[in-house]
């Protein structure tokens, strides 16, 4: 199993849900993309573009044997989406974690001034006006969040999303709905505005699992039972 974060994480992110996915006997491979280690530097992430974060992930699941489950959280399922058009013969499921497979041609961010070279992260406040709550968070977690998180290379969120292997719809998914339920996402999952996704394509089955939009941090153990459910599928 392929985990990978969203915006500002490592693969320390799965810490708290990796001893249960080993316990149920798989093998979780938590990912930090170029740009997001502890010690990468603003030059660093001013070099990566999307395609590394694309190659990363598509060549740790070909050095892997066998096929994969391939988890995606926020920002990271839209790279999960892409990685499945790269390699669906690899993939046995894609799991969205309160994300999903963008269109291609979409983008996370188009709309960031030129020049910017990176996103640090915003504030609580700001996070949960844009939508991303940290509800089930509690202060030591927020504080560990913080401490770790290092600001995410701009050229992936305003890059866009190249996907066209029709395969990639073959491939069945689990969406994991946290901040909004799974009928409300159904109701707006769609190729046009706000989320860009080509989710209601796929072979959908969904999930609710109500929390926040960081579910590793506040219901790790509720996650990773929910992956192994996916994983089984």
């Amino acid at each position: 199993m392929v985990l990978v974060p969203g915006f500002w994480l490592g693969g320390w992110a799965w810490d708290d849900v990796v001893p249960a996915l080993r316990d149920a006997g798989l093998v979780p491979h938590p990912v930090t993309l170029p740009g997001l280690g502890p010690d990468d530097t603003r030059e660093d992430r001013a070099a990566v573009t999307r395609a590394d974060h694309v190659g990363a992930v598509v060549g740790l699941v070909e050095g892997l044997e066998g096929r994969v489950v391939l988890v995606g959280h926020s920002g990271g399922g839209a790279l999960v989406g892409e990685v499945v058009d790269r390699v669906p013969g690899r993939v046995d499921r894609a799991v969205y974690l309160d994300s999903g497979p963008l269109v291609d041609g979409a983008a996370l961010n188009p709309g960031l001034p030129d020049g910017v070279t990176e996103i640090a992260l915003p504030s609580w406040d700001e996070l949960a006006a844009q939508g991303s709550s940290i509800d089930g968070i509690d202060d030591a977690g927020l504080a560990r969040f913080r401490g770790h998180a290092r600001p995410h290379p701009a050229r992936v969120a305003t890059e866009p999303v190249h996907v066209s292997d029709p395969a990639r719809f073959d491939v069945p998914v689990t969406a994991i709905c946290t901040s909004i339920s799974a009928e409300q996402l159904q109701a707006v999952a769609g190729p046009g505005a706000p989320f860009h996704t080509e989710l209601l394509d796929h072979d959908v089955t969904w999930v609710d699992l109500p929390t926040g939009h960081w579910a590793m941090f506040s219901r790790p153990a509720d996650l990773a039972a929910t992956l192994v459910e996916a994983a089984r599928a």
